[in-house]
C-alpha cells in the first residue's frame, strides 16, 4: 500500500515550494489565512482518492449553520477525526456539492494544534491551504513539567491567550469554526484518542450553535510514526452533517442529566465538562453507525476501480 509521501510526491514538492507557512508559532501568528495557491493541490489529492458516489449528506444543515453565522451567531462545526485529510475532504466535497458549498468552505476556520506547523514542513505546507487558528493543545501541555519546562509553559499560555482573543474577534463575523472534539486523529491502538477532550465544553459554553459531522470512508490510514508515512487507498467517502443544535440547550441537558444521576444513585457527580465532551462523541458515534449502513449500500452499487492509485508523480 502506498504512503502519502510516495503517492503524491509531485504535489508535496509543489506545496513545500509555495508554502509561506510559519514553522514556529508565537502569540503573534496564531491566525493564519489559507493559501489559495496550495488548495488545488489538496483538492487534487482528494479527487484522486475518493470513489464515485462520495459526497455530503445533510447539506441543508450546513446551509442552516452558515445562515446563522451570517446573521451574527457564533457557530461550531464538530466533525469526527480519523486522518489528516479530514479537513481536505470536508472542504473539497462540500464545494463539489454546489449550491452554498463554496460559501460554506470559504467560511471555515479550523482550530489546529501547533504540531501541524512545527513538526514537519510538508504537513505545515498542506495545512497552510486552509485558514486556521493555531493553539497549544491540552495533550501537549499534559507532558510538561512545571519546573523543567517553565519557559515552554509560559509560551503555551501566551499562544492560547492570543488564540482565544482572536477567536472572540472572529466568531461572530460569519465564520464557521471547525473543531475536532477528540482533539486528535483516532488511532486504533490507542482507544483514548476517540474520547472527547474536556476542553470542548468551554467552546460549547461560549458558542450559540453547533453542527456535528460524521466521517465515513477512509482514504488516509493512520500509521505509527511520521504523518507522511500514513498509507493511502481509494474509498467511497460520505460526510454526514446533523441538524443544527443549540449549544446552550445541549450543554444544559447534559449537565442536568449528570446532576439527576448523582441524586438518584447517591454517588459523587461525574465531571460535567467531560460529560459534555462524552455526549458529543456519543452523538457522533450514533451518526457514524447509521451513515455507515447507507455507505455500505452505496458501495455495492459502485463499480469500484482497481485498488492501485493513478500515477500522480
Amino acid at each position: 500500500m502506498e504512503t502519502l509521501n510516495t503517492a503524491f510526491r509531485e504535489q508535496i514538492k509543489q506545496a513545500v515550494s509555495l508554502s509561506k507557512s510559519s514553522t514556529v508559532i508565537t502569540e503573534h501568528n496564531v491566525y493564519q489565512q489559507g493559501a489559495d495557491d496550495i488548495l488545488p493541490l489538496l483538492d487534487h489529492m482528494v479527487e484522486t482518492l475518493v470513489l464515485p458516489g462520495s459526497g455530503v449528506d445533510g447539506m441543508e444543515h450546513l446551509e442552516d449553520l452558515l445562515s446563522k453565522a451570517k446573521n451574527g451567531a457564533s457557530c461550531l462545526l464538530l466533525p469526527e477525526h480519523y486522518s489528516n485529510m479530514d479537513l481536505s475532504l470536508f472542504s473539497c466535497l462540500v464545494r463539489k456539492e454546489g449550491g452554498s458549498g463554496a460559501d460554506i468552505s470559504g467560511a471555515l476556520v479550523a482550530i489546529a494544534g501547533m504540531k501541524l506547523n512545527e513538526d514537519n514542513p510538508v504537513v505545515a505546507a498542506f495545512a497552510s491551504a486552509y485558514t486556521r487558528l493555531v493553539i497549544y493543545p491540552s495533550r501537549s501541555l499534559a507532558g510538561l513539567d512545571t519546573e523543567r519546562d517553565r519557559a515552554e509553559i509560559i509560551r503555551s499560555n501566551a499562544i492560547n491567550r492570543a488564540a482565544m482573543k482572536a477567536l472572540m474577534d472572529i466568531k461572530t463575523k460569519g465564520k464557521l469554526i471547525l473543531l475536532f472534539p477528540s482533539g486528535t486523529r483516532y488511532r486504533p491502538w490507542d482507544p483514548s484518542t476517540k474520547r472527547g477532550v474536556r476542553e470542548i465544553d468551554s467552546y460549547i459554553k461560549s458558542f450559540d450553535y453547533m453542527c456535528p459531522v460524521a466521517v465515513n470512508g477512509e482514504v488516509l490510514h493512520v500509521r505509527q510514526g511520521d504523518m507522511m508515512d500514513d498509507s493511502v487507498s481509494r474509498d467511497l467517502v460520505r460526510l454526514t452533517a446533523g441538524p443544527v443544535i443549540s449549544c446552550a440547550g445541549f450543554r444544559n441537558k447534559v449537565r442536568s442529566d449528570v446532576e439527576e444521576r448523582a441524586a438518584r444513585t447517591g454517588a459523587e457527580p461525574e465531571d460535567k465538562k467531560q460529560a459534555v465532551a462524552d455526549a458529543i462523541m456519543a452523538l457522533l458515534e450514533e451518526m457514524h453507525v447509521e451513515a455507515e449502513k447507507r455507505r455500505e449500500k452505496l458501495l455495492k452499487k459502485v463499480n469500484t476501480p482497481p485498488n492501485s492509485l493513478p500515477d500522480t508523480r
